[in-house]
Order: C-alpha cells, then sequence, then structure tokens
C-alpha cells in the first residue's frame, strides 16, 4: 500500500515586501534617482495638497507688498501686484503635475496599445501602423500644440489629451521593439502552441515583459509634459489667468520685470528645473533596475 506524499509548496512572496527590496536596492543602487524620486514626490504633494500648505492664495493682492525680495515674510518674494510667489509656485505645482502626469498616463496607455497591437500581430498591420507613426512623428510638436489649442481654446483638458495623443503616438515606437522581441520567447510559443486566445497572451505574457520600458516611458513623459505645457504657458496659449502655471509665471511678470526683481522669474524656473531633472534621473534608474539585462551589473 502506497502513501501519496504531499510536497510543501513555497508561501507567496508578499507585495509589500517587494516594494520593500526594490525601494532599498534603489537607495542603494541609484541614490541620485532615489533623491529624484523623493523630490518628485515632494512636488506632488505640494500640487495635490496646495491648499492647506499654501500660506496665502494664488491670487491675493497686495498693492504694499510690491517686488519685496525673498525674505522672512514671503520666501521667495513678491511679484508686480504684490501677490507671495511662494504660494503661487505651489498652486503652479499643482497645475503643472496635474497636467504632466495625466498627459503621462494617457501617452503611456496610447503607446502600450499601440505598440503592443503592432509588434505583436505584425504583418500589414504593423506596416500600416508605422507609416502612420512616421507622418505623425514628422509634424513638429509645438505647431501640432499651437495650431490645436487655437483651435479648441487654452484650458487644462485640451492641453492634457493633445498632449497624451501627441507623446503616445510617438512613444508606441519604443514599446513595439519591446514587444517584438518578447513575442519570440518560448512561453509565448508555448501558449500559443496550448491554444491561449489571444487577449490572455498579451495580458498575461506580453504586457508583463515589457512593462519595465512602458515605466521608465511614462515617468520620461511627465517631465516632457510639463515642459510642453510651461511653453504652451510662456506663448499664452497654456491654462487661462488667474490660475498660476510655472510657464505663465515666467512669461508674464517673471518677464516683464525680471530685472527690478530677478526672483519672478527665477522662483518658477528653479521649480520647473528641479521637477524635470527629478522626473529624469528617477527614470533613469528605473530603466537601470527594471532592465533584465542589466541584472547583475554595476
Amino acid at each position: 500500500m502506497t502513501t501519496a506524499t504531499t510536497l510543501p509548496t513555497a508561501a507567496p512572496v508578499p507585495v509589500t515586501g517587494g516594494v520593500l527590496a526594490f525601494l532599498r536596492r534603489l537607495v542603494r543602487e541609484k541614490p541620485l534617482g532615489a533623491a529624484g524620486g523623493a523630490l518628485l514626490l515632494f512636488f506632488l504633494f505640494c500640487g495635490v495638497f496646495a491648499d492647506f500648505i499654501a500660506p496665502h492664495g494664488f491670487n491675493d493682492i497686495s498693492p504694499a507688498e510690491r517686488l519685496k525680495p525673498p525674505g522672512a515674510a514671503h520666501w521667495f518674494g513678491t511679484d508686480n501686484l504684490g501677490r507671495d510667489l511662494l504660494s503661487r509656485c505651489i498652486y503652479g505645482a499643482q497645475l503643472s503635475v496635474i497636467i504632466g502626469c495625466a498627459a503621462a498616463l494617457l501617452a503611456t496607455v496610447i503607446s502600450a496599445v499601440l505598440g503592443i497591437v503592432s509588434g505583436y500581430f505584425g504583418g500589414k498591420l504593423d506596416m500600416f501602423m508605422q507609416r502612420f507613426v512616421d507622418a505623425w512623428m514628422s509634424f513638429p510638436d509645438l505647431v501640432v500644440l499651437i495650431v490645436v489649442v487655437s483651435v479648441l481654446g487654452p484650458g487644462m483638458p485640451q492641453i492634457i489629451v493633445t498632449l497624451g495623443v501627441l507623446l503616445g503616438i510617438a512613444g508606441s515606437r519604443i514599446v513595439r521593439s519591446a514587444v517584438i522581441s518578447v513575442r519570440e520567447n518560448t512561453y509565448v510559443h508555448a501558449a500559443q502552441s496550448l491554444g491561449a486566445p489571444t487577449h490572455r497572451i498579451l495580458w498575461r505574457h506580453v504586457l508583463p515583459n515589457v512593462m519595465p520600458p512602458i515605466i521608465v516611458l511614462f515617468t520620461t513623459r511627465v517631465g516632457t509634459a510639463i515642459l510642453a505645457e510651461s511653453g504652451l504657458s510662456f506663448l499664452g496659449l497654456g491654462v487661462p489667468p488667474p490660475a498660476p502655471t510655472w510657464g505663465s509665471m515666467l512669461s508674464g511678470s517673471g518677464r516683464t520685470f525680471m530685472f527690478e526683481g530677478p526672483w519672478l522669474a527665477l522662483a518658477p524656473g528653479l521649480c520647473l528645473t528641479a521637477v524635470v531633472y527629478a522626473t529624469n534621473v528617477f527614470g533613469d534608474a528605473l530603466r537601470d533596475l527594471l532592465d533584465p539585462r542589466m541584472r547583475g551589473t554595476r
């Protein structure tokens, strides 16, 4: 009489432990990337809780405090109307970070859908989609943004959708190249030979293995979207005033009264530089840590 033996099963690894291990690895191996991620979270926190953090309203006018330099009462100084620059930079982070993250998220979704479909199916569909991407990338980004915003009018939804579509179609080429290499792996061919439906192969086998470049694409698109929105605001085509954005602060009082009060241009300019630099170094760190080809390298 034989008795069946039960093989011990491995306990599932908790997701929290994996996240903590990844964060420890990020801090240990990529300290600059970790600092960039912390700075990005700081700006995101300031943007979300701007109503509670800002010491003044973004449009509180005080003529007696006009063009005051940075000091104890106003850390970033005041503008030509007596408005507190620190408060306006904090509220500008709310608009700029929201627009940057929302546009980057929409662009990443579009890039993932187009890149996965084009790279997995190939053939005439891939050729047609790539020729469309080539034609789309031939148009200058800033010119397309100016034309669309001029037709639809300035506003946050128009900027988010335009930036998302513009960056998403161009970024699909990166996802496509990753999908082409993944679809030739053995596990994909095994799933196809077993008769697994296409949507299951794409969802369970292709998408998880192309997530590292997709995550990195999102982080890099955040900085690109913030810069593009600032450029539109600088040209007067961004979010309508009196809502402050870093680009509008640079183009308005920052440019007109720059010689009387240099802090008018330095404050939003340094905020814009810091958040874009933080997203870039954080994206580079994620790329190095999530790329399987770079595992084990220093």
